[in-house]
């Protein structure tokens, strides 16, 4: 079932195109990464998702039909801007936040006991935000954004302030609350954090969607016949490789073993590649290069503003 569906979404802003017939859609219980280069117009569809501003043309649907304002009860969003009251205590502040989102003093108590227990924070509950480090301000937004349990999470680089830990932390949290039902739409430059969390991506460049599809299925398709292959030292690789034709991207000597990067020839599989290295040398691995989401980012935004990586 598809949660949220934006179909040819577009958006003007005083003579500038910040989306130019955009759509994508996210199913239900997934990870959805909107990904693209800064001001290429991923805020803009967030803003449209939570109705702080409207499309110019085009059509937004979640649960199945259009956009209604009382839905905002359904959505959960953690801007990349933070907005906490830095005079206001933290308890009173997230208790007034919950309520804003629906819930009853009561449930509101319930489930922000939860999670100040979950990611022990109960001493921060009188203290006022301004007395907090940004990533104790960060968890502290990260609840208010969740405690009304919303079917739609939107996260924007949720993972800016944290140290490696509290980032990790936050990513498993991420994951549990999708293996507990919830669809989310996930923000970010970190790539790495992507390829973690995402089970569908589309980039969007220059306010249009330029790649959209499964995180798996993208990789594969960009992958160009690299293979890396480890042997011992006395075998003479890299000769052997030319001899036989191979382009070789990359050569490493690291102790008594040797790594070599290079591409297959289109006339020759794996397999025999495999069996001609093995009567000749010790195979330690041997192991097809995929692109990461990064390799792939930087090749598809640079492919589309060719004028821009020769300025």
């Amino acid at each position: 079932m598809e949660i949220f569906k934006a179909t040819n979404v577009t958006k003007d802003y005083a003579g500038h195109r910040a989306l130019d017939g955009v759509s994508i859609s996210t199913k239900e219980q997934s990870i959805f990464g909107l990904l693209g280069p800064n001001g290429a117009g991923k805020t803009t569809l967030i803003r449209i998702i939570n109705q702080i501003t409207a499309p110019d043309a085009g059509e937004v649907q979640l649960f199945g039909r259009k956009l209604k304002a009382n839905d905002i009860q359904h959505i959960g969003y953690l801007p990349e801007e933070r907005g906490l009251y830095k005079k206001m205590k933290v308890g009173e502040q997230a208790l007034y936040l919950a309520q804003l989102k629906g819930l009853s003093k009561r449930d509101a108590l319930k489930s922000l006991k939860y999670w100040f227990e979950k990611f022990e924070i109960q001493a921060w509950w009188n203290k006022k935000v301004e007395e907090l480090s940004k990533g104790m301000q960060q968890k502290i937004q990260f609840i208010i954004t969740v405690v009304h349990k919303p079917k739609l999470l939107i996260f924007d680089e949720p993972f800016s302030g944290f140290d490696p830990i509290n980032a990790n932390l936050l990513k498993n949290e991420i994951l549990d609350l999708k293996n507990q039902g919830a669809t989310i739409i996930f923000s970010t430059h970190n790539m790495a954090s992507v390829e973690e969390t995402c089970d569908h991506i589309a980039l969007i460049n220059q306010s249009k969607k330029i790649l959209d599809g499964p995180i798996d299925e993208i990789k594969e398709s960009y992958k160009q016949d690299i293979y890396e292959i480890e042997t011992t030292v006395p075998h003479d690789v890299t000769s052997e490789f030319s001899r036989n034709g191979f382009q070789l991207i990359d050569y490493e000597l690291k102790g008594l073993s040797q790594r070599v990067k290079f591409r297959l020839e289109k006339e020759m599989t794996s397999n025999d590649l495999l069996q001609m290295l093995m009567q000749k040398m010790e195979i330690r691995s041997f192991r097809e290069v995929i692109p990461s989401m990064n390799e792939v980012f930087i090749q598809v935004v640079g492919q589309a503003n060719p004028k821009k990586q020769t300025a």
